[in-house]
């Protein structure tokens, strides 16, 4: 029977190798990934994540590499990424307080919370992808939320790379609604790489600008004073693993956030990077 891993991608664009270099470890140690959409629509790659020319603004320099490109590539129009799970079907959505009848919907919504939990133990972990597509429709979505909540409540590996990382600040225990990475350590965008301007999404011609917020303020008041956030500007990769959470801070760390995902899942990888 194949392990499986649970992938969380954004219908407005996702950073290719985000998907590829993790995907490409996890498959070689048997996993199989199930994908899924906030609205069950096709995941697209954002079209500079497989554009060797494209230079990236706070880098100054051409981050998609040849390898990289052909890797997206291959899986962008793969049938792999056909008919994902639909999210807003499959996960139950938290009623409002103003709704009629709202105490016996709440109850119903917990109810239905369980049996999602009981289903979501055939899979071994959670797969947050990134790219700008996540800041409209993942990082403040109740129901990616409440499905790593409920990997948190397995204690099962929680993956986040690039903006996928956001989703942690926001994924609170609804009555509790503390940050679930306080006290541990974690990386992401660090502001020194944060665009300026371009920041945009697939299907759409806006331009935002830079980011809605900085990532790095986000995630240091989340961890709090007893943990730690590591932006490591400066250095080509930022993988940290504080079980059960790993973080990327971006496409370059790609490959390394796949090989110490598999580390965590077959050899018990608690601590990395930090």
């Amino acid at each position: 029977m194949a392990k499986k891993i649970l992938a969380i991608l954004s219908n407005y664009g996702y950073w290719g190798v985000e998907l590829t270099g993790p995907m490409v470890k996890l498959e070689q140690a048997g996993y199989e990934l199930t994908f899924a959409t906030p609205r069950g629509m096709r995941p697209v790659a954002l079209p500079p994540s497989y554009d060797t020319s494209y230079m990236d603004p706070p880098l100054g320099k051409c981050v998609t590499t040849p390898f990289d490109a052909e890797q997206v590539k291959s899986i962008k129009d793969s049938p792999k990424l056909d008919n994902p799970k639909n999210l807003s079907a499959w996960v139950p959505e938290r009623p409002y307080y103003s709704t009629e009848n709202f105490l016996r919907k709440l109850e119903a919504y917990y109810s239905e919370l369980k049996k999602l939990e009981a289903e979501l133990s055939e899979y071994a972990g959670i797969l947050l992808v990134g790219g700008s597509g996540p800041l409209i429709d993942m990082v403040n979505n109740q129901r990616v939320h409440d499905l790593i909540l409920a990997f948190r409540k397995m204690d099962k590996p929680i993956a986040a790379i690039c903006y996928g990382v956001a989703c942690l600040v926001f994924a609170r225990d609804f009555n509790e609604r503390k940050p679930i990475i306080e006290g541990k350590h974690v990386t992401g965008h660090c502001i020194e790489y944060d665009y300026h301007d371009g920041t945009g999404f697939v299907g759409t011609d806006l331009n935002i600008g830079p980011p809605p917020y900085v990532l790095e303020y986000m995630l240091r008041d989340a961890v709090g004073s007893g943990g730690g956030y590591h932006g490591n500007f400066g250095k080509e990769t930022s993988v940290i693993v504080d079980y059960p959470f790993i973080t990327a801070r971006s496409l370059q760390c790609s490959h390394e956030f796949g090989e110490q995902l598999v580390n965590m899942l077959d050899k018990g990888l608690k601590r990395y990077g930090w």
